[in-house]
Parts: structure tokens; sequence; C-alpha cells
């Protein structure tokens, strides 16, 4: 069963970072990130092309408090985003009475390589354990995108399968592999 995750009034810390509901005031950092090409592109979006078409979609994002915004500490500039929304797995039979969520991620171009997106996921998948109950996270990603395949195989997600992803926004459908990742039994929160 997917569940509905909601990050308002949530801020978690890691040494670089810290993630964040969305703020009227992240205009700027939104549009600096996302209008770069390749950036949205590899998740799903095109890359925003107005500032305007920027505030309408930070409009969405604190609307629906399933996404954090990703500061980074040093700067105080907003560099990414984490997200949680309907995993690909909750219509599957086998995992029907499980409670769990997808994350997706989008991260600066200019913040790739340093292993801030990394960082970002394990707070996020500790949080979604221990506090939110999460039996299952899932995750995935483009065949072409082997950055995030590289994050994600960092975390220690488990490959599930490849299946093809509409996605909407660039009206075309990618081979997309699909992740999935158990609460550990017997952990306490780190």
């Amino acid at each position: 069963m997917n569940m509905e995750i909601d990050v308002s009034g949530v801020v978690l810390e890691t040494e670089r970072l810290l993630l964040r509901p969305w703020q009227k005031t992240d205009l700027n950092d939104l549009y600096a990130y996302a209008s770069v090409e390749g950036v949205g592109e590899m998740a799903g979006w095109p890359h925003h092309t107005s500032l305007e078409g920027s505030a309408k979609i930070l409009d969405g994002l604190i609307e629906n408090r399933a996404n954090f915004a990703i500061v980074h500490q040093e700067t105080s500039r907003v560099i990414g985003s984490i997200g949680f929304h309907k995993s690909w797995a909750s219509d599957l039979p086998r995992y029907r009475y499980e409670k769990m969520t997808e994350i997706g991620y989008a991260l600066a171009k200019d913040a790739w390589g340093q292993g801030l997106m990394p960082e970002a996921c394990a707070k996020v998948i500790s949080w979604l354990f221990f506090v939110k109950d999460v039996d299952i996270i899932t995750i995935g990603h483009f065949v072409h995108n082997a950055r995030s395949e590289r994050v994600i195989n960092k975390l220690g997600f488990t490959y599930v399968e490849t299946a093809d992803k509409y996605a909407p926004q660039l009206q075309q459908t990618f081979k997309e592999k699909h992740y999935l990742m158990r609460r550990p039994r017997g952990r306490q929160v780190p």
C-alpha cells in the first residue's frame, strides 16, 4: 500500500546538507539548477525555460508537501530536491500489504560527483524507515542515467526489474530500472 509522505515541518540535517520543505524564497535557486539542460531530463521533466514556469512548479512543490528542498549548508543555496510518490511496486500483489513509497530526486549539475545525493538519500531513507514506519522504499532510473544508477547502488538498493516508463512531461517512453529496499530489522535510528 502506497503511503502519502508529508514533509511539513520536517528538517533533516547531514554533514553538508539541510533537507527541508520548499519555500517561496527558493524560486531563484530552483530556477538556477532546474533550467540547466540535462538535469530535469534525467528525472523525466524538461528543463525550466522561465522564472514564471519555475514559480508555478514551486507552488506545486509547496502545495503537495511531499518534497524536500536540498540546501547546501556551506552556501545556503537550494541545489536539488528529494520527493516521494506512488511506488511502481504498489500495484504488485506480492507487495500489496506493505507500507511503501518511492523516492525521486534531482540535483544541480554543478553538484554532481560530490557524493551529495547519496548523503541526502541515506538520511531520508533512515527517516522513512524509523520515523515514518515505511516497510519498503522503491526507486528507479532511466537505463541511460548512469549517475543515478551509481547513487542507487551506493545506497544498497536491490535491483528488481526493468520496465517501460512513460514520462508525460517529455512525451516519451523510456526503459527504467526498478529497485527496492526493505526496512532493516532490529536497527535503531542512526
